[in-house]
């Protein structure tokens, strides 16, 4: 019985998801991630302008937890500490292990997923670069700030430069405050948990994560709570986004394929058979059933398989007495 194959099979195993793939691709968007931070130093004062303002806003709108917090973590190091090294590390940490983990595990749901992360890191980069704003921990000292990655650096490998290793702080851009992007990777890492862990402890870290990211980036001074709810909105709209993105990619994907076919087929047909000159009848290529097999000026009969296989069967001179009804090699041979 002949196998038949699946419907969409061949498709899908051709837009299988590969890591020596993905793994380039991530890195890409992390080098254009970093280097988005670098070229969106603005002037400073303008920077400094757009950390007032949000301070008014937060001020208006009677939203101040940050200075709450942040007089918590510097009065209490065993706060402080923890919450430097979960803004300095967890950031790059688990948003790749939520990655590398869905590759492995959740296959069917990956692509969607980094689609989503990608697409809002980079209307993250948008607002660096449109909008460079000084975080609470730069302001003057009058502001009630104050920086605790600078007040325990002692404690880790940062300096007194956001959350980059000591002397290289000029490798990092301290004015890409708004989206804060530490709170739109935790959402994500957050809802991937949620919706794909399975177990109540995935699902309690899930929830756990990105409310406990969102407390430490107004803790240690890194970002207004504006900036927490821009990373959040970010995400949102990368999540509607992401859909298109994927079609977008789709489409691309086949007529780059399908401009690749028409060449493969015309290279396919300089390949095929000319006609048989002594059968004009007989198309390109094709062999008819009773087509014979012309070698070296000896033509086959039907039943033979080598020019004048009875000749070399039965000898140069045939028997007088063999029977004329002798068509092939299956015939019996006549009674003597």
């Amino acid at each position: 019985m002949p196998q038949t194959e699946t419907p969409g099979t061949e498709a899908a195993s051709r837009t299988r998801l590969r890591w020596w793939t993905e793994l380039p691709l991530i890195l890409l968007v992390y080098a254009c991630y970093s280097a988005g931070r670098l070229l969106a130093r603005g002037d400073v004062s303008a920077a400094v302008d757009h950390g007032l303002a949000i301070l008014r806003v937060e001020k208006a709108l009677r939203l101040n937890a940050e200075h709450p917090l942040n007089r918590l973590f510097t009065q209490h190091a065993w706060l402080g500490v923890p919450a430097d090294f979960w803004y300095a590390s967890l950031h790059y940490v688990v948003t790749p292990a939520i990655l590398v983990w869905l590759f492995r595990s959740r296959s069917a749901h990956y692509r969607a997923a980094r689609t989503w992360l990608m697409t809002s890191t980079f209307m993250g980069l948008i607002g660096f670069t449109l909008l460079p704003t000084c975080p609470p921990r730069l302001l003057t000292a009058g502001h009630g700030f104050v920086d605790t990655m600078a007040q325990y650096s002692s404690y880790g490998w940062w300096g007194g430069e956001a959350s980059a290793p000591r002397g290289m702080g000029g490798m990092t851009n301290q004015y890409a405050a708004m989206p804060s992007l530490h709170v739109g990777w935790a959402l994500w890492c957050g809802v991937m948990l949620w919706r794909h862990g399975g177990t109540r402890t995935a699902k309690t870290a899930g929830v756990l994560y990105p409310l406990l990211t969102t407390v430490v980036v107004m803790g240690t001074a890194n970002h207004y709570f504006l900036d927490a709810a821009a990373g959040a909105a970010v995400m949102g709209v990368g999540f509607l986004l992401a859909p298109l993105v994927m079609r977008t990619a789709d489409r691309i994907r086949t007529s780059f394929t399908a401009g690749r076919t028409p060449a493969a087929s015309a290279a396919s047909s300089d390949l095929s058979l000319p006609s048989d000159p002594s059968n004009p009848s007989v198309p390109a290529g094709s062999v008819g059933a009773n087509a014979s097999i012309v070698s070296g000026g000896c033509q086959t009969s039907p039943g033979e398989r080598i020019p004048r296989q009875r000749e070399s069967r039965f000898g140069a001179d045939p028997d007088p007495d063999a029977s004329p009804t002798d068509a092939g090699d299956g015939a019996p041979a006549a009674a003597r």
